[in-house]
């Protein structure tokens, strides 16, 4: 019977998922073969094929999966009792986190995302745009409750924030003088100062 953890205890498909990251990162999509995945990880083809349908599969999860972290997160932050200006700088401020810490995702996903399927791709575009819709509801609350400027649409002030956060893998250094933490603060900042001018 095939083991479904490796020595460490770490769980076949996060181990393929693991591998498919770094390889992707390290080589490009494009030129990593699924038999060099799977000899990575110290798994069999049949292992890889058992979790994930195909090496496209891999590419998908490996942005759904901080989508789906980003959009708990951000569901939490939304809901919080708190003012709606500090509701939104926290996810503003989360998401830039979230992505730094997940850098090789980002970069891979967006370098990548051309080579899913038209199917694959509106689902993680869908998946995406839900997202952007919960996150400009909250600018919309306090455009309503007048915390917020409407001087410009709720939707450009979401292309605005997230061109920042989508273009972090281009120039972001883990070595470099800011943290993630204070990018995160940096960008929550411009963000809501950007809603009260």
């Amino acid at each position: 019977m095939a083991r479904t953890t490796d020595g460490n205890g770490t769980p076949v498909p996060q181990r393929l998922l693991a591998t498919a990251t770094r390889l992707f990162a390290e080589q490009g999509y494009d030129r990593t073969s699924v038999q060099e995945i799977v000899e990575a990880a110290g798994v069999t083809k049949g292992a890889l094929y058992h979790y994930f349908g195909s090496k496209e599969d891999l590419l998908q999860e490996v942005y759904a999966r901080v989508l789906r972290l980003q959009q708990e997160r951000l569901d939490a932050f939304a809901g919080a009792d708190a003012p709606v200006d500090q509701r939104l700088r926290d996810a503003a401020a989360d998401v830039v986190v979230t992505t730094i810490e997940n850098l090789d995702d980002a970069s891979i996903f967006f370098r990548s995302m051309h080579h899913l399927s038209p199917e694959k791709n509106k689902q993680v575009r869908a998946e995406r745009r839900r997202y952007h819709e919960r996150f400009r509801a909250l600018i919309e609350e306090g455009q309503a409750e007048g915390v917020f400027s409407t001087a410009t649409p709720a939707d450009l002030v979401v292309d605005y924030h997230f061109g920042s956060v989508h273009h972090l893998s281009t120039w972001y250094r883990p070595d470099g003088p800011l943290s993630p933490q204070q990018v995160a603060e940096h960008l929550a900042d411009l963000l809501l100062r950007a809603l009260r001018a």
